[in-house]
């Protein structure tokens, strides 16, 4: 009889073990956790809802939703993919419904749900779940892997990222490399900066860019008691993550708040609403998209008096205005970790895993699911799917 042990009580951990039961049906499956609780980031995770994945439905647009690991994760999508998560927590009698920026949550909007579907059906499946077992030795052995002293004939390892290298050394000592990890996904901290008066604001369609580079990124902005956050900050801080950190992160925050790049087309949009406006005071009509006390605040930005009529802006100061509007430059000075999701980019290299099996290509019988490979997904739903698919794919055990 075959014995699988599996490293890591979360979300991959949790996926790779029954998917160990639903493709090896007599085998004994050991699942360690160090910690008391298991699941923990499945539980805060979106504010408690659990974002479980992303309405993205094709194998090769979802991979383009990861900064790192995109296109090795393209195998394991065509292999198990969201439609497919759906269908798993379906069948389980979990049901789901879709925002409308994709992002799919249970129908409970409670986390707690997603929670005990897993645990529930680790139960049924027969998966031994140590709680409090800290992995202290993991090595390979003639008939296969030693964890802590008991032998496996293999194991998945789903620890999950890392904030420091250090936490991989045990990876290393078994001759694996790792991408050094730094943060993803966090939000941007503006000190001093006025504009966080305007906290609790949305501005729905905006472009954020980091000045010097090509980091470019579209979505709503929330202004915060400390600086920028929400989806287009988020995807930026995502795909910036290696760039970011070499800045120590400081750096110029170039926001766009109308999210239309070309000026032309600004111009020209501002033209057509003039005849509706132009007997209007500039704080009472905008024509765009924005929160009134946030039009307010751009308007004073721009050197713009809110009570002057449309029709006397001259023409320096309607550019002004436009320049305000499209190129407005932030300092940022520093991070904040977004929620209580901590994401990292960093973990075993991909070269050195075999994606179609989730196999280490160092280690025959030691296989890898979720953060703890250099993989990471913006904001979304996007990091949960990684690790439901890694670990179903893992959980294969194809050489067994």
């Amino acid at each position: 009889m075959m014995k699988a042990a599996v490293i890591g009580g979360g979300a991959a951990g949790f996926f790779a073990a029954l998917s160990i039961r639903q493709h090896h049906s007599l085998a004994a499956i050991e699942l360690f956790e160090k910690s008391n609780k298991v699941l923990a980031k499945v539980k805060v995770s979106g504010g408690g809802r659990c974002n479980v994945t992303n309405a993205t439905f094709s194998a090769s647009e979802l991979s383009k939703c990861y900064p790192r690991g995109g296109k090795s994760l393209k195998k394991v999508f065509d292999q198990f993919q969201a439609k497919d998560t759906i269908k798993w927590f379906q069948e389980r009698g979990v049901h789901f419904h879709t925002e409308a920026d994709g992002r799919m949550f249970p129908t409970t909007n409670d986390s707690q749900t997603i929670v005990d579907c897993l645990i529930r059906a680790a139960a049924d499946a027969g998966i031994v779940v140590r709680m409090q077992t800290p992995v202290k030795q993991l090595n390979p052995s003639p008939s296969g892997w030693k964890v802590n002293g008991e032998v496996f004939d293999c194991v998945v390892v789903a620890t999950g990222g890392s904030p420091t290298a250090k936490g991989f050394d045990w990876l290393r000592a078994l001759g694996h490399r790792i991408a050094e990890p730094v943060p993803s996904l966090f939000t941007f901290n503006m000190p001093g900066n006025a504009i966080t008066k305007l906290m609790g604001v949305v501005v729905p369609r905006a472009i954020a860019r980091v000045q010097g580079t090509k980091l470019s990124e579209e979505g709503p902005i929330l202004i915060t008691h400390w600086g920028m956050s929400g989806p287009g900050i988020l995807k930026l801080s995502a795909w910036g993550a290696r760039e970011l950190a070499n800045r120590d992160y400081n750096f110029t925050a170039q926001i766009n708040w109308i999210g239309e790049s070309n000026e032309d087309r600004a111009r020209t949009a501002l033209e057509k609403a003039m005849p509706d406006i132009r007997k209007k005071k500039l704080g009472n009509a905008c024509p765009w998209d924005l929160p009134r006390n946030f039009w307010i605040y751009l308007l004073d930005r721009a050197g713009c008096n809110a009570n002057q009529p449309w029709m006397d802006l001259g023409k320096k100061d309607r550019n002004r205005l436009l320049n305000t509007l499209l190129n407005d430059a932030h300092q940022v000075r520093g991070k904040t970790t977004f929620k209580e999701e901590f994401v990292t980019c960093g973990g075993v290299e991909l070269s050195e895993v075999n994606f179609n099996t989730m196999e280490s290509r160092i280690a025959p019988g030691l296989n890898f699911a979720g953060e703890v490979l250099d993989v990471d997904g913006i904001t979304g739903g996007f990091n949960f799917q990684a690790a439901w698919s890694t670990g179903f794919v893992a959980g294969q055990l194809k050489g067994h």
